[in-house]
């Protein structure tokens, strides 16, 4: 029973840490993302600087959350796997932003906010299922 109880403490921990790691990793990564596009403005217009920030912030969410957040080797099988977190994050966010606004009434400049705090532990997920898989 105790063992039982200290297996569940320690699964508990590693994915409190994990789940830390993965939060700063996405702070970093966003961070980064935004100085690659604002680095970009100089060069182009601000949808292709966008376009070539949000690529390059793929890469690197794949490198850092490899490394960093989950641990794992670096594979081409997972690179070409791990843009799908990304397409199914859109998509899950932009339902959940239409419920938010039309369904819930809440006001569209706060909803995208409450839609990015939601979808963290879906982006974690479904990161992890890919990353370790």
């Amino acid at each position: 029973m105790k063992q039982e109880i200290d297996q569940g403490t320690s699964l508990m921990k590693y994915i409190s840490n994990e789940f830390f790691r993965f939060v700063l990793v996405g702070i970093l990564n966003t961070a980064a993302t935004y100085i690659i596009y604002l680095l970009f403005l100089y060069l182009f217009n601000h949808n292709i600087s966008y376009t070539i920030a949000y690529i390059l912030g793929i890469l690197i969410g794949y490198f850092l959350n490899s490394k960093i957040t989950f641990r794992v080797e670096l594979t081409l099988k997972k690179f070409i796997q791990f843009p799908l977190v990304y397409l199914i994050q859109y998509l899950i966010n932009l339902v959940m932003l239409n419920v938010l606004i039309f369904n819930l009434d809440v006001d569209k400049r706060i909803a995208p906010l409450l839609v990015i705090i939601i979808s963290i532990p879906i982006t974690f997920i479904l990161s992890k299922v890919i990353l370790k898989r």
